[in-house]
């Protein structure tokens, strides 16, 4: 896979696909999502954790699904069908099927007065209530008088269900793609996570030879992260080098970056420095920002080193969290970017690693074809360049570092890294040398 070209449009056309699937933090809509992403990467896993499992201070919720929902006004009309847009409905709703006067019904009603043409998204996971979500304009057309509301939902034991993928590489060492399959439609906000990191499954896949082992995870935002972490916690942290939250990366708008709770990991470090490659008018936010999984990741005593690159981050665009986040917001050509810059950060590092001088003082490039003989000005321009690198391959400094040092693009760094280990000036250091 090298024409990264098409991606865009085949992002955008597997998110028009799983768009109607209505998602949750279980049922059978993550199953659907999951089966589909599958098809795209057969070795996909997918993994079934029984309703009310222990997760360090969690139990797994009960599984639900939903039908169909509406409510019949006075006029006999049916509104806020779940089957029409499954925002409808809010998330994990009991089932109900009542009448009540238009007073009663109100608190039951959520829109958001600010976005008059908007539906919000809005859940009650963890306590029993039902309720639907309208736009302000059609919910300021409410008559009094009788009004009939159904939820055909069902709330009871199964699972929580999630996927994951382990792509092996020559080494042990980790990189964590998390993102998250547990919200309806919309589209920044859920299916531009999915869309880019199976596209990146696929293109991590292709490559003829990988240093770092890849893990991507598809999971129910929060408790998934948690259920997760708590199955696999003392793999991931012997293992997990480099990692990051794949969401919010579809839109044209923005490049957003947010650090580890650590700030300085490698995640941070090649993260940001490829951000500000590509957009050096990116947005920065602390940490304190946060609110995806990197809460749980990041979180002490699991520690582990992941960061965020998004294109406009949650709840900091307009649609956030209503159904204006749609396909016309998200695009294949907003896609595409979130993916190359995606790749580009994995490519620095799986290809970073430290190495160390063979010879002392600086060694004779002419013999060897890396300087010429005939000394010019722009030449020797050059040959600062490749001793710059020799001078800062310390055996403890990685080759990320030393392009940061010496002020170079790492591509142009490695290169000359390449040569010269191709002429045994440089080796890899020794993992023990290298602490």
């Amino acid at each position: 896979m090298s024409d990264f070209s098409a991606i865009g449009e085949e992002m955008h056309a597997l998110a028009r696909r799983l768009w109607p699937i209505p998602r949750s933090l279980t049922g059978d809509g993550v199953r659907q999502t999951l089966a589909i992403l599958k098809e795209h990467v057969p070795e996909l896993q997918i993994h079934e954790v029984p309703s009310g499992t222990p997760c360090f201070d969690w139990l797994l919720p009960q599984e639900w699904n939903c039908r169909d929902a509406w409510i019949e006004t006075p006029q006999g009309e049916k509104i806020c069908r779940f089957t029409e847009n499954n925002l409808h409905v809010l998330g994990y709703s009991e089932p109900v099927d009542r009448t009540l006067t238009l007073a009663e019904l109100q608190p039951h009603l959520f829109s958001i007065p600010e976005l008059p043409a908007a539906i919000p998204y809005v859940t009650s996971y963890y306590r029993r209530t039902w309720g639907f979500c309208m736009t302000q304009l059609q919910r300021d057309t409410l008559t009094e008088g009788t009004y009939r509301v159904v939820v055909d939902s069902e709330l009871k034991d199964g699972h929580l269900t999630y996927a994951d993928l382990v792509i092996p590489g020559e080494t042990e060492d980790e990189v964590l793609l998390s993102t998250y399959v547990c919200h309806p439609s919309m589209a920044n906000n859920e299916l531009s996570g999915p869309c880019v990191t199976i596209h990146l499954a696929k293109w991590l896949k292709s490559l003829p030879k990988r240093n770092k082992t890849y893990r991507l995870v598809f999971i129910p935002e929060t408790i998934g992260s948690i259920c997760y972490l708590s199955r696999h916690l003392a793999h991931l942290k012997k293992h997990v080098k480099a990692g990051f939250i794949v969401n919010c990366i579809g839109d044209e708008r923005a490049y957003s970056f947010m650090p580890s709770r650590d700030g300085t990991t490698m995640s941070d470090r090649v993260g940001e420095a490829v951000m500000k490659q590509i957009a050096p008018d990116y947005k920065w936010y602390s940490f304190l920002e946060r609110g995806s999984d990197e809460r749980q990741y990041c979180y002490p005593g699991v520690d582990l080193p992941i960061a965020s690159l998004m294109r406009s981050k949650y709840a900091e665009y307009p649609e956030y969290h209503t159904s204006l986040d749609d396909l016309d917001f998200v695009t294949a050509k907003g896609l595409q970017g979130g993916f190359d810059l995606f790749r580009q950060v994995l490519e620095v590092i799986d290809s970073n690693r430290t190495l160390r001088n063979t010879v002392l003082c600086e060694p004779q490039l002419g013999k060897r074809g890396l300087y010429a003989n005939t000394s010019t000005r722009d030449i020797g321009l050059t040959a600062l360049d490749i001793v710059n690198v020799l001078a800062y391959c310390d055996g403890k400094t990685d080759l990320f570092e030393v392009s940061q040092r010496i002020k170079l693009p790492y591509w142009k760094v490695n290169k000359m890294a390449q040569d010269l280990e191709a002429h045994q000036l440089l080796v890899l250091a020794d993992a023990n040398e290298a602490l």
